[in-house]
């Protein structure tokens, strides 16, 4: 069956062609397995609801007809204003308009939530731009740059709102500076979200097409309730295709986790148990719940433009396992600096257990990509990413709300996690608290931050390890806890060239003690990992062993080995000090500069010309061996072999060459 929307219908239909909805929530009531929903172009203004799942034999769709832009959005245009002063203006806008979630009263709160700032989930745009809110009508008045606003111009467009009870209404008071609001396009969020079932288990739909914007979305921390302006709301086998989507106040898609009443935001309701523990409670009862491989997961997420959002792009926890999130362009991820947290990123999941990341373009966000806790069965491969780090010279470590940001973060995992074929050029490059990986034919021009360190869990003087899950391979199934030895990594057929470095970094990493969350390290290459030990090294400690009654020993606890070959070093890039088969280049200066020409990205640079001549070790699922703890191989979620012989652009590779490309050229169109 096929139903037919459009806002510009005269009145509302019976959703056939010739006399169409009005509304899309109007389809969404009727829609069963196998129908399709095609939304002509316009403007709709509403929560689609989605009441019913498909199969996944027959799925829902959701389609724009393709005519024009289609947008779902969470806010509502504001006409009636009045002039205050100069450029200060205000509105009063009934409470009414917002049914039972007023986004004006609601303030953004959660686990790993930073507070110092009170925001409210509601937001004010000034020409699909969202303005920045404060704390007073003073601060509306007289407006302060941000420094840690990626768009510090804008930032002094500021709004204030407040209550009159009397009159049951929200005052918003904004600087709309040398813009009158009476002839602009001036929008508020009332919805909190865009297209997202109520009800779990609504599994099965596809979303194709859509401009997805404005809704005013809560926090979205592992341990508790994820919602996003779009989600499948703890379900299987979604598709969401060929979305433009921005402007949620915190997460744009969420692939979350469910509500568990009991242990929802745990930490910040109920202090005394810590937000770790809450978050091993919130799996282990997810597993007693119901969340299998049968059940929850296998999503798509493809050819999306995911952008303008305040926490994540895309967030996550256990309701991604088993996905594909690909073939995305996602940037300006929470680059107004206005939300701080440790949930961060342009994608940031937690169990990310066997999903695919591939293909995707990820820049200019606060950190590109977290990778939180299990990630195992995790593939990273043929992305893009750059700028995904702080660029202020005048930014203090102190302001930089939770970070200064990288590539690709990995965070107490066990593996194993796979990063292969990507181009990573943020000055830093990855940062890895973590064991289980394997980093294999990547580009790198940033640091390797964190190793050997952020595993403990902040206390001042007990020793706070965090225990982390691992799994049964391929299941939810959980196999163990066990803490970070760190090690278990893998470096293959690396190129690592060291790019030039903001002076502000360097100053940093020399004036900023080394601390338990990051070191700050800014050289690009393995040194990091000197004095791991080889693998020959690590199993000598196990010789002669026989178990009770041997001598005390510390074989069970120390770091476990790292493995490397192939790898290339340029401008200064080092290795670690028990490198293996390496090739250092001390005589050539190499550039890496990515520009964009009318819509298009491209690398230019001479490594052509400086590459060794002999051929590399082919890597494969058996070179890689198995992540310790899981005792899992590198391998495809269906248990098959990896051979890595395709490149960054999924050409077969006639002579294996370090680096994601299977030519390098001096122009590479990306």
């Amino acid at each position: 069956m096929k139903y037919y929307v459009s806002a510009n219908a005269r009145q509302m239909g019976n959703g056939t062609k010739e006399s169409p909805f009005l509304t899309i929530q109007a389809a969404a009531q009727i829609a069963k397995a196998g129908d399709e929903v095609i939304v002509a172009p316009g403007i709709y203004r509403e929560a689609v609801n989605p009441l019913h799942a498909g199969t996944e034999e027959a799925r829902i769709v959701y389609r724009s007809d393709g005519s024009g832009e289609t947008i779902i959005t969470g806010a509502e245009p504001i006409t009636e204003w009045e002039q205050m002063e100069d450029s200060v203006w205000k509105c009063i806008v009934p409470n009414s308009l917002f049914g039972d979630y007023n986004p004006f009263t609601t303030l953004i709160s959660g686990d790993w939530y930073i507070a110092s700032f009170i925001a409210h989930t509601g937001e004010v745009y000034l020409n699909n731009q969202a303005m920045y809110e404060v704390t007073s009508l003073e601060q509306v008045k007289h407006p302060v740059r941000s420094k840690v606003s990626w768009n510090p111009d804008f930032s002094v467009y500021t709004w204030f709102s407040e209550q009159d009870d009397k009159t049951d209404s929200t005052i918003i008071y904004a600087n709309f500076h040398e813009f009158d609001p009476r002839s602009e396009c001036i929008e508020i969020n009332v919805r909190r979200n865009c297209f997202y079932p109520d009800k779990e288990g609504i599994g099965y739909i596809t979303l194709s097409g859509f401009t997805v914007t404005k809704a005013a979305t809560q926090w979205a921390p592992p341990t508790a309730y994820q919602e996003g302006m779009i989600g499948p709301h703890w379900s299987k086998g979604w598709i969401i295709e060929d979305c433009d989507i921005s402007h949620s106040k915190c997460s744009g898609i969420s692939l979350g986790k469910y509500l568990q009443p009991n242990n929802d935001n745990k930490w910040l309701k109920w202090k005394y148990k810590d937000g770790t523990q809450t978050e091993r409670d919130c799996i282990c009862q997810a597993q007693t719940e119901g969340w299998t491989k049968e059940r929850i997961g296998s999503h798509i997420i493809r050819r999306c433009n995911i952008h303008d959002c305040g926490q994540t792009g895309i967030v996550g926890h256990l309701g991604s396992v088993f996905s594909i999130i690909e073939d995305n362009h996602i940037y300006c991820i929470n680059n107004r600096q206005n939300l701080a947290g440790a949930e961060i990123g342009g994608i940031k999941l937690h169990a990310a257990i066997d999903v695919t990341i591939q293909r995707n373009h990820i820049h200019h966000c606060t950190r590109g990509l977290w990778l939180d806790w299990q990630a195992q069965g995790t593939r990273v491969t043929r992305n893009l990413f750059h700028d995904n780090a702080l660029p202020y010279e005048h930014l203090m470590i102190e302001e930089a709300m939770g970070g200064l940001g990288e590539d690709i973060f990995i965070e107490v995992s066990h593996g194993p996690t796979l990063v292969d074929h990507n181009i990573l050029l943020s000055v830093r490059s990855l940062k890895l608290p973590t064991q289980g990986v394997a980093i294999v034919h990547n580009l790198i021009g940033g640091a390797l931050t964190g190793v050997g360190t952020g595993v403990n869990n902040g206390a001042k003087t007990m020793f706070s390890p965090r225990y982390t899950p691992y799994h049964q391979p391929h299941r939810t199934e959980i196999a163990g806890f066990m803490t970070i030895l760190h090690g278990d990594m893998r470096f293959y057929n690396n190129i690592f060239v060291q790019q030039e470095i903001n002076p502000f970094l360097i100053r940093m990493a020399k004036e900023t003690p080394v601390n338990q969350w990051d070191d700050f390290n800014v050289i690009a290459g393995t040194a990091p990992y000197n004095d791991y030990q080889t693998f020959e090294e690590w199993d000598q400690e196990f010789e002669g062993y026989c178990g009770m009654g041997s001598d005390p020993s510390d074989r069970y606890y120390m770091p476990l080995p790292v493995w490397t070959g192939g790898n290339l070093y340029f401008n200064g890039a080092q290795p670690c000090n028990k490198e293996k088969n390496f090739t250092i280049d001390t005589e050539h200066k190499i550039y890496l500069d990515l520009d964009e020409e009318n819509g298009t990205w491209i690398l230019n640079t001479n490594l052509r010309k400086y590459l060794p001549e002999e051929e590399a070790e082919l890597i494969t699922t058996e070179t890689l061996g198995m992540a310790f703890e899981p005792e899992q191989k590198f391998e495809n979620p269906d248990g098959t072999e990896i051979i890595f012989d395709e490149d960054y652009f999924g050409k077969k590779k006639k002579c294996v060459i370090a680096g994601p490309f299977a030519q390098m050229t001096d122009k590479i169109t990306m």
